[in-house]
């Protein structure tokens, strides 16, 4: 049998991985997948090779995820699509518009450090899915982008944005975000709250802007 998803071979016994369950074994084959996935890519990486690497068959895999993307379904789950949540929570803590926003740019950056593999690979590989996949990841970054237009319409109406178009704004604004997730290292020189807080300051005041009260 074919799995159309990865034209791979599905063992007709893919309920032999029943038989070989081992403590952990579910996140042991999620974070080889990450790691797999993030040096090699999606479409790069088999069935097999995550199988090889942690030494199991690959029926163990189709066991508990039915193919190659219910694996990525299954990474999505505890790590990108808790996303939006996240950064409408951030929003929706009261306060002014200009302290929302930095609590969302901070929120956005954290979920960033603590899932970057996942993250990448979620803005690299997303096109590479099925209708349906590509479809949920479409969903999910339509909410992000929905987050970040909506406070930056409430900065412009505050005057505090001046230009009209919120939703370039957005997509700036995500690119640095994005970009943060090639480059971040934590074993870096500043701690995580340094960094967040030049990031911050970057996207609020840019290169040679000025914060508000200061000269």
């Amino acid at each position: 049998m074919l799995d159309t998803n990865t034209n791979e071979a599905v063992p007709d016994n893919a309920q032999e991985g029943a038989g070989r369950e081992r403590t952990g074994l579910r996140e042991e084959l999620l974070q080889t997948a990450v790691d797999l996935f993030a040096t090699r890519g999606f479409k790069g990486t088999s069935i097999r090779d995550i199988a090889k690497t942690l030494g199991v068959s690959v029926s163990v895999i189709y066991h508990y995820f039915g193919n190659k993307e219910g694996l990525w379904s299954a990474i999505l789950d505890y790590s990108v699509k808790g996303l939006p949540a996240r950064l409408e929570a951030a929003l929706g803590g009261g306060g002014h518009a200009l302290e929302r926003f930095r609590r969302v740019l901070r929120a956005h950056l954290a979920a960033s450090a603590l899932y970057q593999k996942e993250s990448k690979i979620f803005l690299i590989d997303y096109d590479r899915m099925s209708a349906a996949g590509d479809q949920t990841s479409k969903a999910i970054q339509k909410r992000v982008l929905d987050a970040y237009v909506g406070i930056l319409e409430e900065l412009r109406t505050e005057g505090l944005v001046k230009s009209a178009q919120t939703k370039i704004l957005a997509f700036n604004v995500l690119g640095v975000v994005n970009w943060y997730l090639r480059w971040y290292r934590p074993d870096g020189p500043l701690a995580p709250d340094e960094v967040y807080e030049e990031i911050v300051a970057f996207v609020l005041y840019g290169v040679i802007g000025t914060p508000p009260g200061q000269s």
